[in-house]
Formats: structure tokens, sequence, C-alpha cells
């Protein structure tokens, strides 16, 4: 297996989310959300040393305004690249997302759901559900090479359990991006209401760090290099605590795995 796969978080948060996933054998990528304003957006993928002339599709996960807010703004900068990458939302996500409705007249939008195999950048992108209070909400498995020896990378966020097509989904990966949202002790203390709170905690909501950390457990194998946190509430979270979790499972492991943290303001690139 030859790394082909880059990850550049751009922005990771409740403020808001945008990555790229970059085939770096074509140069080619893929735009999973876009809660990023135009400025940070187009600066930190000159940052990454990714060309956003470049993108070839842009991904909706759900349609929660931090995932999707600068839709408009950023599919405005990339036309004056001459760029219209597709989008792929799915019909309920198109229907509860006026940022979504807003820009299907400037790039042809293409329907997406569970179980869906795309071909994007180069890449094959595979399509699983996540459990979030949402109309519709996803994760996707990214796979670039030769069948049997691929590069793959694992993209989840906002979900309050693990399902069984996510974590099938998420295995044998050599980068994997995982919430880790919360630390249940920060959540429960802290000074959000109690409805959020149990929002927040729901199988409809984020996983905590110790969550993600069980997950990253069972997805260990020798072929995963990097993994990230992602979400990481900076009210009831810190940005040392997913990454100690994760840090200590692989510890516990003796595995080789490089731990690394989206944050809200600054890029992250692995692989």
């Amino acid at each position: 297996m030859v790394p082909q796969l880059k990850l550049h978080v751009l922005a990771s948060g409740s403020k808001g989310n945008a990555a790229i996933v970059e085939n770096a054998s074509t140069g080619e990528g893929v735009l999973v959300d876009c809660g990023l304003c135009k400025r940070d957006f187009f600066a930190r993928c000159a940052e990454a040393g990714f060309d956003p002339a470049r993108l070839s599709g842009i991904l909706v996960t759900h349609e929660h305004t931090d995932h999707t807010k600068c839709l408009g703004v950023v599919v405005r900068g990339l036309a004056k690249l001459g760029v219209a990458p597709a989008l792929y939302a799915s019909a309920e996500v198109r229907a509860a997302s006026a940022e979504v409705r807003q820009v299907e007249d400037a790039l042809d939008l293409h329907p997406l759901q569970a179980g869906d195999a795309l071909s994007l950048a180069g890449m094959q992108v595979h399509v699983f559900p996540t459990s979030h209070d949402a109309a519709a909400s996803f994760g996707f498995r990214f796979e670039a090479g030769a069948p049997g020896a691929a590069d793959a990378l694992g993209f989840m966020t906002d979900t309050g359990v693990v399902t069984g097509a996510a974590h099938e989904a998420l295995r044998d990966c050599r980068v994997l991006a995982l919430e880790g949202n919360h630390d249940a002790h920060l959540l429960e203390t802290g000074p959000y209401p109690y409805p959020l709170k149990r929002r927040i905690a729901s199988d409809r909501g984020h996983l905590s760090n110790d969550q993600a950390a069980a997950e990253l457990e069972t997805l260990l194998c020798d072929r995963l290099e990097h993994v990230v946190a992602l979400h990481v509430s900076e009210n009831n979270n810190t940005y040392r605590l997913p990454q100690e979790a994760f840090a200590a499972v692989i510890a516990r492991h003796g595995a080789a795995v490089q731990v690394a943290c989206g944050y809200q303001r600054l890029l992250t690139s692995v692989g």
C-alpha cells in the first residue's frame, strides 16, 4: 500500500467545520462540509499547500449550520477561480438546509444516501450513516489505489454512537478522523442547561472522549498511522484530553500511531 491520501482539517468545532481529503497522487481533493468563512478557507488551503481549484466535490455530512453556513461565500470564491465542484447532499439535508438550496443553481447537486459509492478526485468514497439529531447524517471512507492495496482514510464526526455500518467502514484505515467532542465530567459539571447536556450525551448527540477512545481501540491495526480528534468542544473539553485518551489506547497496545487534533482556528494536516 502506497500512501496517497492526505487530510487537511481547516476548522473543526462547534463554531464551524471544514476539511479537505486530498489525493496526493493527482493533487485533487474533496471538501467535507463548509462552515469556514471564505477568507480563512482560502488562507488555510494555501497553508496546507492545496490548490482549491483542484476541488472535485463537496460532501455535506448534515444540515447543521456549523457545517454549512459558509457554502455560499466559498462557492462564489471558487467560481472566481473558474471552479464549480459537484455538491453531494441528501434529499433530507437539502430540504432542511437553506444554505444548500442557495447554491444548487451554481453547482450540480447530487443526492447522497448511506451505502453510496462515489468516484471523486481519483478516490472511491463510501458513505455510511451516523447517529445525530439531524435530518440525515453521514460519515465517509475514502480509498485510493489499486484494489486490495488501496490507501484508506475514515472520517466520522457528529454522532452519538458508532453505528455498525460506521464501524465496518472505518476498519483497516491508514488515517482515522474521529469525533472526540466532550469530556463526560466537564459536560456534566459545565454551564450548559440540562436539556442541552442530555442532547449532547445522547445516542443522537456527540461522542465523548471515552467513547471515541473505545472505538479507536477496536480499530487499531497494522495499517493505522494517524488518528485525528474532531469537533472538540471549547466548552466541555480541552484539545489535550481527547489526544491523551487516544494516546493511552495506543500506548496500551504498543502501536505506532501518531495522534493529532482538529482545531477551531488552526490548520491540521496529516497523511
